[in-house]
């Protein structure tokens, strides 16, 4: 820990999301409906899912759960970039970048695997219907979840570790809306080409690996499916499908912020909004759109309400 004392940067600023103060002001409001709505929408999911007891299954207790990280990721940026849009000075002190980096890894490293374990609730649901009941069983679901947030939390823990005993003292400005750790590591006062190498493999494993075990089990539900009747087959597919779209929403961005040789800011900036607002607003949006029981516990909802 001793490199930490020369730590002479007490903050950052941020560059923000455009440099014109217009466009800015022009922002804040499709930013803070954006939010409300990723709030909203989260919310409104883990809390059917409560109440219903139609939807105590294990698909729907992992889908309620993945709400609630996607509430978690976007409000580790959201807010801060909603009220730096009114701000000349976009500044975030020294821990709260550190703060920042840490959740965002630690909530999208959760994710990950906690899409890995839906895709896998579905292969059992799909391919083994009849040892469903037996293989995810309440218990299993839990430790499922609680697996998902340990390796999201190892990986925040390692992210972090490499990058906290780095000197900063001279360059503060990242240019973006939130603290990432290729723009952090750009301004430390020393060389840091193997640690960049370092931190992209941890993020890199971690994304390819649940990327691969997502592809492997949605072509194998999907080849499954094929040889099935009419109905259970167009069911699946529907599911299935919603799955798909979420798992591409997520890491289609990541993977072109941390395994894309090629930097270049205005996309990098695009797709980190894209992830951190726009995806975790359009999964309950998908899964609630495109799912029969949940519809039906809406209806049901509001005619009680009436």
């Amino acid at each position: 820990m001793e490199d930490f004392n020369f730590t002479v940067v007490s903050e950052f600023i941020f560059q923000g999301l455009c440099t014109s103060r217009q466009l800015e002001i022009f922002l804040l409001l499709p930013f803070s409906v954006l939010y409300l709505m990723v709030v909203v929408g989260n919310l409104f999911v883990v809390i059917l899912i409560i109440i219903d007891h139609h939807l105590h299954s294990p698909m729907y207790f992992l889908l309620a759960n993945l709400s609630f990280v996607d509430f978690c990721l976007s409000s580790v940026t959201t807010p801060k970039l909603t009220i730096d849009l009114l701000k000349e000075n976009k500044t975030i002190s020294f821990v709260g970048c550190m703060s920042q980096i840490v959740c965002v890894h630690f909530f999208a490293g959760g994710e990950m695997v906690l899409l890995v374990t839906m895709a896998y609730d579905r292969y059992v649901a799909i391919c083994r219907p009849l040892h469903y009941s037996s293989i995810m069983d309440r218990q299993k679901c839990i430790w499922l979840v609680v697996v998902s947030w340990i390796v999201g939390f190892v990986h925040a823990i390692s992210q972090m570790l490499l990058i906290l005993d780095l000197p900063f003292c001279g360059p503060r400005v990242i240019d973006s809306f939130f603290c990432d750790i290729p723009l952090v590591m750009k301004l430390a006062c020393m060389n840091t080409d193997t640690l960049e190498i370092l931190i992209n493999a941890d993020s890199g494993i971690l994304a390819t690996t649940c990327f691969i075990l997502l592809l492997i089990s949605y072509t194998y539900i999907l080849l499954t499916v094929q040889h099935r009747s009419k109905d259970g087959s167009s069911k699946a597919l529907s599911t299935c499908t919603s799955h798909i779209i979420v798992v591409l929403l997520f890491f289609g961005p990541i993977i072109f912020i941390y395994l894309w040789p090629v930097s270049i800011t205005w996309v990098d900036k695009f797709l980190a909004v894209f992830y951190s607002v726009i995806t975790p607003l359009l999964n309950p949006a998908i899964y609630t759109l495109r799912n029969k029981d949940i519809k039906n516990a809406i209806k049901k909802l509001v005619s009680h309400h009436l």
